[in-house]
């Protein structure tokens, strides 16, 4: 009677012994190291292959489309392979219990490589919490950047085209005002002032003033529509006083100039809101697939647990 007893207390406490738990911490924590070590692992392999195939020049290297559908399977892969191995890992070295019935060892099994994944997945992000925090604020990043770069380039280029530097900026923006002073070509025919080299008269040569005042002429109306006719007809008087343009040419070489440099910005933000948008999608695109990344992980850790679990209960 008292050997029935004890047998009955085994299957009843869960164990060997009332005391002994249904967790075994020891065994979780190892198979977590082995999942972030490989992953970690995986993901350094997986940068150096990216920047291997990545090529800055136009049609070497392979396509951003494979590119995309290449990081997909690799992340996928290194979920799959760390938290398999995670799992089976925590499986096949915890503790055996031979008076527990073998549904309750599944379950165990099941709940120890699911732990393992847990903890292995904590323990990565705290490690690469930067890493992970840059892939999924890139777009928010890329977009505020590209969208206020639209912004102030839709309030005008005034700065650049007043005060002319030595950016690369400053001196495409400046292009657009040189254009009007420009000195017709020898065959074309003159009229008006008499073309005078060497003088402020006829030569291109405006001073900085009048430079930077048609600049702002140009900034007052660039983000708004067309160019005013009163500035229209300012701005070609003071364009045939330094290139002998007769005034006509002139307001319509300010139309032309001033046209094309409406288009360049309307260029520039059509650019700017397709890279905000398309880092916008990246980025979604990147937190679902790592969203599905680590459901993947978590159920391929559990089923390898029980594999675990039975490799360790043949022995």
């Amino acid at each position: 009677m008292v050997t029935v007893t004890t047998l009955d207390d085994g299957p009843r406490s869960g164990g060997a012994t009332g005391s002994s738990s249904a967790v075994s911490w020891a065994a979780i924590l190892a198979g977590a190291a082995a999942a972030a070590a490989l992953s970690l692992i995986l993901l350094v392999l997986g940068t150096g292959l990216g920047l291997a195939v990545v090529s800055p020049w136009a049609g070497d290297g392979v396509s951003a489309r494979a590119i995309s559908w290449s990081t997909i399977a690799w992340i996928a892969f290194t979920a799959l392979a760390s938290s398999g191995l995670g799992g089976y890992v925590a499986g096949r070295l915890r503790v055996r219990w031979p008076t527990v019935h073998g549904d309750e060892v599944y379950f165990r099994d099941t709940a120890h490589g699911f732990l393992a994944w847990a903890v292995a997945t904590l323990l990565t992000a705290a490690v690469l919490t930067s890493a992970i925090g840059a892939i999924l604020s890139a777009g928010a990043t890329l977009g505020a950047a590209a969208a206020g770069s639209a912004h102030a380039m839709s309030q005008g280029t005034s700065t650049s085209l007043a005060s002319p530097g030595s950016s690369k900026e400053s001196q495409q923006d400046m292009y657009f005002v040189d254009t009007l002073f420009r000195i017709p070509p020898p065959e074309a025919p003159v009229t008006g002032r008499t073309v005078q080299n060497g003088s402020a008269t006829g030569t291109g040569a405006a001073s900085p003033g009048i430079r930077a005042e048609l600049a702002r002429i140009f900034d007052n109306s660039m983000g708004s529509g067309p160019l005013a006719a009163e500035d229209t007809r300012y701005a070609g008087q003071l364009v045939a006083q330094n290139t002998g343009l007769p005034q006509q040419d002139a307001e319509a070489r300010v139309t032309s100039t001033y046209a094309a440099a409406q288009r360049k910005l309307q260029d520039a933000e059509a650019k700017a809101r397709s890279l905000a948008d398309e880092a916008r999608k990246n980025a979604a695109y990147a937190s679902l697939w790592i969203f599905v990344s680590l459901l993947l992980g978590a159920f391929f850790a559990s089923l390898m647990a029980t594999v675990g679990g039975r490799r360790r209960d043949l022995f």
